[in-house]
């Protein structure tokens, strides 16, 4: 099976549909800054940088090298915010840009693709929320052009923390193949199955560091600088899975003085037993998040972040720290990769 990956970041999904024997010809994605993660840690796929909205069909049959789409799989995880409506609409001509309507998103671009180019098989992941946004008639719009064209549906949202994941993270996950049952997955893991992966598997074997420092001998384990005021505050902060509401009351934020409870998990520690908690493209903060080491005084390590979204520690990231947490926090896991790419290959 060949695929294209479309939103691809930094590679997650790309990563786990190479391990099980899949062909990633290449990844498309507007952040060019994904570039020098993706390809070298994915090779031969090649990063193309470009939006999907302006990508032409002549690009995408370029890329593939053929017109056989038999054994194809176009995947995506397409972010559910509109694009502008005043975006011009192209001559009718394959080698112009896919056309727009006013009210398009990105899952809208992305269905013009697989409209033209037809391949055997889509992948689409994305939050479970997709099918509740302003814009549910394009998804609704993209479920009468698959089925429409000849393809089986199965959609439905997955848990990684059961595809061996050591995270809870939600995901809706839709899987179509033309002209034969589509089905998702089963969980690999939880009641009646193996154990849930914890943090403790994923991070307890790097070594200690202190907040602002790195490790030179482990690529990408470092962690963001505390204030002097959050370092106290971590410090105050139970270990092993505690929250801000320990403090004492001269710690307290503004915002969660008087008879406010808030969200306990901001500043809060993962716990070590456990799955940890939905990482996001801030999950180098604590103040974003329980992104609080379980036992040390600073937040998880970008090394330790791409270890919970199942990473292997060969898998290098490259750019800016805030720019290296937003490629591991918006990614694919890769273990759950790994097991839709399994599954497509049995359809």
């Amino acid at each position: 099976m060949r695929a294209l990956d479309f939103f691809c970041g930094a590679g997650g999904l790309t990563r786990g549909l190479l391990d099980v024997g899949i062909k990633v010809l290449a990844g498309v994605d507007a952040d060019s800054r994904c570039l020098e993660t993706y390809e070298n840690n994915n090779r031969p796929a090649k990063f193309v940088t470009a939006d999907v909205c302006d990508i032409s069909t002549t690009q995408v049959w370029k890329l593939l090298g053929s017109r056989k789409t038999s054994d194809l799989l176009i995947a995506g995880c397409a972010p559910c915010q509109p694009f502008s409506a005043h975006m011009k609409r192209p001559k009718d001509d394959s080698t112009q840009k896919l056309p727009l309507d006013s009210d398009a998103t990105l899952l809208g671009a992305f269905a013009r693709v697989v409209a033209e180019i037809r391949p055997r098989c889509v992948l689409v992941e994305n939050v479970p929320g997709l099918v509740r946004v302003p814009g549910f008639s394009t998804y609704r719009r993209f479920i009468r052009m698959l089925t429409t064209g000849g393809y089986q549906i199965a959609e439905g949202v997955l848990d990684a923390k059961g595809f061996g994941v050591p995270q809870t993270r939600r995901r809706f996950v839709l899987i179509a193949v033309r002209g034969r049952k589509a089905t998702l997955p089963d969980a690999i893991c939880g009641s009646g199955r193996r154990p849930y992966g914890t943090v403790r598997q994923a991070i307890a074997h790097y070594p200690p560091i202190k907040a602002g420092c790195k490790n030179l001998a482990i690529p990408n384990h470092e962690a963001a600088a505390l204030s002097e005021l959050n370092l106290k505050r971590l410090q105050m902060t139970p270990l092993d899975g505690g929250d801000r509401r320990a403090w004492p009351l001269e710690l307290e934020l503004d915002c969660h003085s008087g008879d406010h409870d808030g969200h306990s998990d901001v500043y809060g520690r993962m716990a070590w037993d456990k799955p940890a908690p939905t990482l996001t493209g801030k999950c180098h903060s604590i103040s974003n998040g329980r992104y609080g080491h379980p036992s040390q005084d600073r937040a998880i390590s970008l090394r330790e972040a791409a270890s919970l979204q199942t990473f292997s520690d060969s898998y290098i990231f490259f750019g800016l720290r805030t720019q290296i947490a937003r490629q591991i926090g918006n990614a694919v896991p890769v273990a759950l990769s790994q097991v839709l790419g399994e599954h497509l290959l049995g359809l």
